[in-house]
């Protein structure tokens, strides 16, 4: 997926939505053109839900048609929230459950891993991002690229603890979902319920 130039795209969101935006220096010129901006003409509901809708789409680096692939099938769904079941297919993607485990720093890099056929579902080579992951899946390196330098951060330590839903074993390289739940709200920088409501206008 090509994003674009991105402190440019967080700038027009008003978010810190890349991990390379999510600086102090970002934060203080943010903070600096809001308060010159007060006089500008506010969004209308249309406006800010397709802000919504593109910062959920630039963090999990997803495209616009795919995107709305989801959206059809959380809305589709007889079971749960439309925002529950969206986030859980988010959540799900191969590349993200990579980032969310700490393995590498970055939802396009970990994009691109898979891509390129560095990790294993179940002992089997995945080469799709957006590969659903289920419970008890269990997730490793492949073995011709367990030298590689993009682990590197793995011998130092991870600077980032992963989620409740999947554990890390460090002697084996292996990630394993503990269960479906796919809870994660914290850092969310969007509202997926405004999201929805934009895909039903």
């Amino acid at each position: 997926m090509k994003i674009g130039p991105k402190y440019k795209i967080a700038r027009r969101l008003k978010t810190p939505i890349f991990e390379k935006t999510q600086t102090q220096k970002f934060s203080l010129r943010q903070d600096r053109k809001s308060s010159r901006s007060k006089f500008f003409k506010p969004k209308t509901d249309y406006g800010l839900q397709m802000d919504e809708k593109q910062k959920a789409r630039m963090f999990y680096c997803v495209g616009e048609k795919q995107f709305s692939k989801y959206v059809r099938e959380a809305l589709a769904k007889k079971t749960g929230s439309p925002a529950s079941n969206l986030l859980r297919s988010l959540e799900q993607r191969l590349d993200n459950v990579i980032w969310r485990a700490g393995l590498l720093p970055t939802h396009l890099a970990a994009r691109q891993a898979v891509a390129h056929g560095h990790f294993l579902v179940n002992g089997k080579k995945t080469y799709v991002p957006s590969f659903s992951v289920k419970e008890g899946d269990k997730i490793t390196i492949r073995e011709g690229s367990k030298n590689s330098k993009l682990w590197s951060n793995l011998e130092n330590g991870r600077e980032v603890q992963e989620p409740d839903w999947m554990s890390w074993d460090n002697n084996k390289k292996e990630l394993t979902i503990k269960d479906g739940s796919f809870t994660e709200t914290a850092d969310l920088m969007f509202d997926l319920g405004q999201v929805i409501e934009f895909y039903q206008r």
